[in-house]
């Protein structure tokens, strides 16, 4: 597949000029936020922003409504959330939120920064579309069902699978090995690319996974894992492997008021946040886990794992989006608050049916989309409810 246009996909130094006004993408590798990181985060926010942190399904995170692009930019350089002027959007790391404290193989996070900083020290790779996307999965299977370009997946506590295009190459790789291979695939990627601006991922390049393989010289085995999506959302109360507590937080729609943000920092141990617009909080004792459930619950934060807010995302909709025919984020609000986003299973693909707003009533996980374009769409099985000139569509 090749696109006609490059990709635009907005960063710090590069904003999207949104509807509602110009839009910054931090990337968050991995998505740890140190709290004075968080803290700088939310006066950003507040200061220069609309109010809120927007989470992505990617675990970095955006600010709209800009209005100060060049202080914002001092801010985050000065809180170390923008390590580089070149590499600024082509840092696209998930890994498993709870890895190194609760279960899996293997502890990747080490691998989050050593491949972060292979990343900023390669200048080559500054060319990477901002769309492309680096996973390392613990062995829990949480991340490497997202699609990655370039991935690894923990088959042991010293062995890794590598991921190319969202599946397994039938490669397998030491730690030691790990992110080097990674950084070679990627640069593999951008010379089967060549000057094809069009081509974002390495999806978009025909065979694209095999040529890889093949230009990094290695032989792969006959073993293929397969991958699926996971909505395993991290929620409520989490006990960490070494005894202490982490604290799984939903957050309504992705948008965490910069108050609450303050609040998070003020808890003075690392936040995650995770593909799912979620935030855990780590390392903390039991008596402080308890005092943060009684001060952020109230505010609106969700330690609860059958929350319907758990079962619903949505895009941007009106006014940030000129292309979203209303106010889809109201709309799929209004919707939890009346009992319309019911438990259980979604039901089974069917013809598809428009309806009124105020009709639409539908079980298990949904997007609420502005357009048939569907921006943010998890990844999985998910019901689409899409905007049109007569209501909304469920497909």
């Amino acid at each position: 597949m090749t696109r006609r246009t490059a990709d635009s996909c907005p960063g710090v130094l590069r904003l999207h000029d949104a509807a509602d006004g110009p839009l910054a993408r931090i990337r968050v590798p991995g998505g740890r936020l140190e709290p004075a990181q968080a803290q700088a985060l939310a006066e950003a926010a507040h200061d220069l922003a609309d109010g809120n942190i927007e989470l992505t399904s990617r675990g970095n995170v955006q600010l709209r409504q800009v209005r100060d692009a060049g202080a914002l930019t001092e801010r985050l350089a000065a809180a170390g959330l923008l390590p580089s002027t070149t590499h600024d959007r082509v840092r696209n790391i998930i890994a498993s939120p709870l890895s190194g404290r609760i279960g899996g193989l293997a502890d990747v996070h080490p691998l989050v920064s050593a491949l972060d900083a292979g990343l900023l020290a390669a200048p080559r790779l500054a060319d990477l579309p901002g769309r492309v996307l680096f996973t390392l999965d613990d062995g829990r299977g949480d991340v490497s069902g997202l699609g990655a370009d370039i991935g690894v997946h923990a088959v042991g506590l010293d062995e890794f699978a590598l991921l190319l295009a969202g599946e397994d190459s039938g490669l397998r790789l030491c730690t030691a090995d790990a992110v080097d291979v990674m950084l070679a695939a990627a640069h593999e990627f951008l010379q089967l690319r060549g000057d094809d601006a069009g081509r974002w991922r390495l999806h978009d390049i025909e065979h694209g996974a095999e040529r890889v393989v093949d230009g990094l010289g290695l032989s792969p085995g006959a073993e293929r894992l397969e991958f699926s999506a996971a909505h395993r959302i991290p929620i409520g109360w989490l006990e960490q492997d070494n005894g202490s507590v982490a604290l799984g937080a939903g957050v309504r729609l992705g948008s965490l008021p910069a108050r609450t943000a303050e609040f998070l920092a003020a808890v003075e141990r690392p936040l995650l946040v995770t593909p799912w617009r979620s935030l855990v909080v780590t390392d903390l004792a039991e008596g402080a886990a308890e005092q943060v459930v009684r001060v952020l619950a109230p505010m609106g934060l969700i330690f609860d794992a059958d929350s319907p807010w758990l079962l619903v995302s949505a895009c941007a909709g009106q006014p940030g989006c000129a292309k979203s025919r209303t106010d889809v984020r109201a709309d799929a609000a209004d919707a939890v608050g009346t009992g319309r986003v019911l438990p259980g299973a979604a039901d089974p693909p069917g013809v598809a049916r428009t309806m009124p707003t105020t009709d639409v009533a539908v079980a298990g996980r949904q997007h609420w989309s502005g357009c048939d374009r569907r921006c943010g769409r998890p990844q999985g099985d998910v019901t689409d409810i899409v905007a049109t000139d007569d209501g909304y569509r469920i497909d």
